[in-house]
């Protein structure tokens, strides 16, 4: 399955896609990244030192990812997925983005009872994620960020509806671990610049913009959905 609709290899499509969802990451955990940067000691903020932090934080946060992928597509295993039920999981996944557009731009916050599934988990993660804080060490950032990649997110359960639909452990796996690496230009970016662009990413022109390409993003993959043209034309 092609999350791109763009016709590529099922691993670059998960990394294509996660670079297209970029905006969402920026709108949405862009002020994380801001809060744990800001969180180190300033005597501490070396740019080694804070290379070395966030990409810790996108380890464990990709290494929560790949597990998450590899335990839905198990579940996939337990279930016959038909051609039309991998068609209904695009479907649902479109939906769920155009849900989290409405979310970021805070149209319509519908999204939070479906995220509200998650919540559960991150209710009894969040206090173990706090004691690891403030970070000041990479191991610490690599817990953090394994915890942190728990977080509830509809961009993440709309790559693990793909996940589900491979009903292979390690093709789930594999398709997660190259989603997380789509998503770390945008939240290295904003872990580097995090008081350059606090004010940006907080702006509603920003968080309008980014909600448009993600709505123009989940249409696209509908319209990729649909059958072009009759038969014989």
């Amino acid at each position: 399955m092609d999350p791109t609709g763009l016709g590529l290899p099922p691993l670059l499509a998960a990394f294509v896609f996660g670079l297209l969802g970029g905006a969402h990451c920026i709108g949405m955990c862009g002020g994380i990244m801001s809060a744990l940067t800001f969180a180190v000691p300033p005597s501490m903020r070396s740019p080694a030192r804070l290379s070395g932090l966030l990409l810790g934080y996108n380890l464990g946060r990709i290494a929560s990812y790949t597990a998450a992928g590899a335990l839905v597509a198990s579940l996939g295993t337990l279930v016959a997925l038909t051609p039309g039920a991998r068609i209904g999981l695009q479907l649902l996944a479109a939906v769920m983005l155009i849900l989290m557009a409405l979310y970021i731009a805070n149209w319509w916050k519908g999204l939070l009872k479906v995220e509200a599934l998650g919540r559960h988990l991150w209710r009894h993660l969040e206090p173990v994620g706090k004691r690891l804080m403030p970070v000041v060490r990479i191991p610490q950032a690599i817990g953090l960020g394994a915890v942190w990649g728990w977080l509830p997110c509809g961009l993440v359960y709309s790559m693990l509806a793909w996940s589900l639909a491979t009903a292979d452990p390690w093709r789930g796996a594999a398709l997660m671990a190259a989603f997380g690496l789509g998503t770390l230009p945008a939240l290295l970016v904003t872990g580097f610049a995090a008081r350059q662009l606090g004010t940006l990413i907080r702006h509603p022109a920003t968080r309008t913009l980014a909600a448009l390409a993600i709505i123009a993003f989940a249409l696209w993959q509908v319209a990729n959905l649909l059958p072009h043209g009759a038969p014989g034309h």
